[in-house]
């Protein structure tokens, strides 16, 4: 590889500025009077996905990690900042100039009972997005529903069947078939295999893998399980109400933490040796989760950090280099 190839920065698939994605609750307000405070579901994420990459999004429940994947998509409107998908801006797009964008960016829900119609045999289901989109009809449409199916591991006389004749596991892989089957070119995962067996769970990450290298697929994969993630992902961001607060390679992420609530959430996995587990140093929180309504005036991390220090209850570190490939937003680490 010449020199100028190896200094060319990736093709980015999605870009997140400065994002902000805010719900309304209205009511509340003194005298009668009704006042509206807000969610910060996201609250200022730059995240940057290159083509062919794997990234992961981690964080405890109610972080605003499957937020962030809808608006990655536009399937939610951003409060503030700005949406890019290949090179695109989406948040400047109306909904009928996102329309012919929609086959290149695809999702995957958590529970796939409810994300697929009861009343639609599979073979319908996995054929709308060919119709949709007017990339095949008739019988091409049903020969690559077939192939598909071939490819995420079932046969293709099930697309006769109904989504109640199906387990989860299998439900799950049709909900990826839908999601791969018009080729797109990013897909957000939103927490695919926290419903599914244990057993289970191992077949769909390898089936993502697979995907990964037969489609040359991008995509985010949204999980609360870092013992999982490490497995699939080229690149590990965690997540905390709101904000990313570390970013790195699997390795770096895992084995050497720099965030003390990703030591945290690592100290949560529990280690499958009991001699091991009985003995072995927990860092501990302290304090409750805050209210995603809250304007933090320094980290939000703070009040629950066993190292906070005074300047992290004054000002709002960002996420900075430490080290190759792997950032993070900690006074601890900036001072």
């Amino acid at each position: 590889m010449n020199e100028a190839a190896m200094n060319t920065p990736p093709f980015l698939i999605s870009e997140a500025v400065d994002l902000k994605l805010h719900y309304p609750i209205a009511g509340g307000g003194w005298a009668g009077r009704s006042a509206t405070r807000y969610v910060r579901a996201v609250d200022g994420v730059d995240l940057a996905i290159a083509q062919g990459e794997a990234v992961a999004l981690v964080g405890e429940s109610g972080c605003g990690k499957s937020s962030l994947g809808r608006a990655l998509l536009r399937l939610e409107d951003p409060t503030e900042g700005v949406v890019r998908f290949d090179g695109q801006d989406l948040t400047a797009l109306s909904q009928a100039l996102l329309r012919p964008l929609r086959r290149g960016m695809q999702m995957v829900f958590q529970d796939p009972f409810s994300s697929l119609n009861p009343r639609m045999k599979i073979g319908e289901t996995l054929a709308e997005p060919l119709r949709v989109h007017g990339i095949e009809t008739g019988r091409q449409a049903r020969e690559t529903v077939a192939e598909i199916l071939h490819v995420v591991g079932l046969e293709p006389r099930v697309a006769e069947r109904y989504p109640h004749e199906f387990s989860g596991g299998q439900r799950q892989r049709i909900a990826i078939a839908r999601a791969v089957i018009a080729r797109p070119k990013f897909v957000v995962a939103d927490e695919p295999i926290s419903a599914l067996d244990i057993s289970v769970q191992a077949q769909i990450i390898d089936l993502f893998d697979d995907l990964k290298a037969r489609f040359s697929l991008t995509y985010l994969f949204i999980s609360h399980d870092l013992a999982v993630v490490r497995h699939i992902a080229d690149r590990v961001a965690v997540m905390y109400l709101g904000r990313i607060v570390e970013q790195g390679g699997p390795d770096e992420v895992f084995d050497h933490p720099l965030h003390p609530y990703t030591r945290a959430l690592l100290d949560a996995v529990p280690i499958p040796d009991p001699e091991k587990e009985r003995h072995r140093e927990i860092a501990g929180l302290v304090g409750d989760v805050p209210s995603p309504t809250t304007v933090f005036q320094g980290c939000r991390f703070a009040s629950r950090c066993p190292h906070a220090m005074d300047i992290c209850r004054q000002r709002d570190p960002v996420l900075e280099t430490v080290t190759a490939g792997h950032s993070v937003a900690c006074w601890l680490h900036m001072e």
